[in-house]
């Protein structure tokens, strides 16, 4: 009597391995994850023995001990192999383990945010992404249940308001802002993975998502401004030592530099290195505006790099003035983004660290 039933039951979690492989067998590729391929699953079997299964199980939590989740974030976001099918299985392989690391917890953060993304309308104001659309978005994956939120998500809000009110990237990445909403995530253990958490987090992470990348953009064009204006002012060169370009950079060899940046950050991810690069230009594009328009204010002679070239060594015999900025994405241990920023976790857009 129960034959019939376990055999559907291995059917069906064949035919999502099946639909899985692809994505898997190309984030191995990719990263070079030195496991042997899942021979039944390469070779495209049908009806396989329930042995197959069990092998084919087991190759997956092998990968996914081996992947980690900087790996799965930029594989996901530059991938054409995705579709809202594929999110979908991949989200309920995570969400059905019974035991769950703190890597899962990690990567169903952002496969949640990443589920929503595919799903939701590119122009959806900030305004109607609340808990009840989200979950409605989410329903494929989480089903339906009660969206009560506990009273130990409600700083959620407090934090995405403070974020808001960040006018620089430099702003949100050194405010301690992020590190709250990481903390909050890390600190909830297993309640987690409680549906409405899962649908709270989700909005976090979406709206915190928009609010790092409109703050980056709006970084690259007002260096692009600054460039111009500081060439209407007879400057045609910086002392960018701070932001790691030379001390006599031609301010047009900057300018196609961000537009370059424009197109690599457009794919929301990047390296941690083009990162710090552009906040610490921004800084010493604003030091030159601050500098060239006091000079003219005084109608004193204008030398284009003596300026920022005093800004840069200051900088240089302070560093608590120049904050090392890293990557964003959560990887292996490296430098603060400051007082914000716990040793061995690097701020990330899509868990609110940024």
């Amino acid at each position: 009597m129960t034959a019939t039933p376990e055999l559907s039951e291995l059917a069906a979690e064949w035919r999502k391995a099946r639909l899985l492989y692809p994505l898997y067998a190309a984030l191995a590729r990719e990263f070079v994850i030195e496991l042997p391929p899942c021979g039944d699953l390469e070779a495209e079997i049908d009806a396989p023995p329930q042995e197959s299964v069990e092998l084919a199980r087991q190759w997956f939590l092998d990968m996914d001990s081996r992947i980690q989740v900087h790996q799965l974030r930029q594989f996901l976001q530059t991938t054409s192999l995705t579709s809202d099918e594929g999110l979908r299985e991949l989200l309920g392989h995570h969400l059905g383990k019974q035991q769950r690391s703190d890597s899962d917890r990690d990567k169903v953060d952002f496969l949640l945010v990443q589920f929503f993304s595919h799903c939701a309308p590119s122009r959806l104001e900030d305004s109607d992404v609340d808990l009840d659309y989200v979950a409605q978005v989410l329903e494929p994956v989480l089903g339906t249940f009660d969206l009560s939120v506990p009273e130990w998500l409600q700083p959620i809000d407090e934090i995405l308001e403070a974020a808001n009110h960040c006018a620089k990237l430099n702003d949100l990445l050194t405010s301690g802002i992020l590190e709250k909403g990481r903390k909050l995530k890390v600190g909830c253990g297993d309640n987690f993975f409680q549906p409405t958490a899962m649908v709270a987090f989700t909005r976090f992470s979406f709206l915190m998502r928009r609010v790092f990348f409109r703050l980056l953009h709006q970084d690259l064009n007002a260096i692009v401004d600054g460039l111009r204006q500081l060439e209407t002012r007879g400057v045609r060169s910086l002392d960018c030592r701070r932001a790691q370009f030379s001390a006599d950079e031609p301010t047009s060899r900057l300018r196609m530099i961000c537009q370059s940046w424009k197109v690599m950050f457009h794919a929301e991810y990047s390296s941690g290195q083009p990162l710090k690069m552009l906040v610490d230009l921004r800084s010493v594009v604003d030091s030159a505006l601050a500098r060239t328009a006091k000079n003219a204010a005084n109608k004193q002679p204008l030398t284009a790099s003596s300026a920022p070239r005093a800004q840069a060594a200051a900088a240089n015999a302070n560093p608590a003035a120049a904050p090392e900025i890293i990557e964003f994405e959560v990887s292996s241990a490296s430098p603060d983004w400051g007082q914000g920023s716990s040793e061995g976790h690097k701020p990330d857009p899509d868990d609110g660290t940024v």
